[in-house]
């Protein structure tokens, strides 16, 4: 005896409450955004999730409502407080704060997604990329260098303010390891496949030079 093809179980003729389909939606356009970018079209997202394009635009009616719930999802929804409050917990050594960060924020927010996501969005002139620059500036960079001050004994912010250069410093960590994914996900090269000893050796190549430069210029 056949069996018909519209069984209980295919996701595509399944009914779902309205909370789920919008997760379906946003999960789908996540993955449809980081593999096509930006440019490509609602039609042919609403094609890939199996539902109309009417039912697409009831849930989000324009293609810009769909990225903005991308965003608050992917860039957002991923950013974990605890992650500030380690980066501020003085009684763990900065080198050990750095490093415990960098572990959780490359496992839980570096991911393909995310990466693409990202460069898609600045080659698409959206403005997720400031937006999510200046949430690493206040969240992460300054602090960064706020607790490189207290590590190599310089005079606090609120004493001197932090420069551009202190704040180029915090990135220059930052941006190797992000760039570690962006040859992975981006470029498809080789990476080191220890990401743990990547991320120690990035930051001990760099933490050091950091701290003394902070100790010599910031008076």
């Amino acid at each position: 005896m056949a069996v018909s093809a519209k069984t209980s179980d295919d996701p595509k003729r399944q009914r779902f409450a309205p909370a789920e389909r919008e997760q379906l939606i946003i999960d789908g356009a996540i993955q449809f955004f980081a593999d096509v970018g930006f440019a490509g079209q609602t039609r042919e997202l609403a094609q890939r999730l199996g539902i109309t394009q009417p039912l697409l635009y009831r849930y989000f009616p324009t293609k810009q409502d769909l990225i903005e719930k991308v965003y608050d999802e992917v860039f957002i929804g991923r950013w974990k407080t605890a992650w500030e409050r380690l980066i501020d917990d003085r009684s763990i050594p900065l080198r050990d704060r750095l490093i415990g960060f960098y572990d959780a924020y490359a496992s839980e927010a570096l991911t393909y997604e995310w990466i693409r996501i990202y460069m898609f969005a600045g080659l698409a002139g959206e403005d997720i990329n400031r937006r999510y620059i200046e949430l690493l500036e206040s969240r992460l960079l300054i602090p960064i260098c706020t607790e490189m001050r207290a590590t190599a004994g310089a005079p606090d912010p609120d004493q001197v303010p932090i420069s551009d250069l202190e704040i180029e410093a915090a990135w220059n960590i930052h941006a190797a390891i992000f760039y570690y994914f962006v040859r992975k996900f981006i470029y498809r090269s080789p990476v080191e496949s220890d990401l743990a000893a990547y991320i120690s050796d990035t930051v001990d190549r760099t933490l050091d030079g950091a701290l003394a430069v902070t100790k010599q210029t910031v008076t």
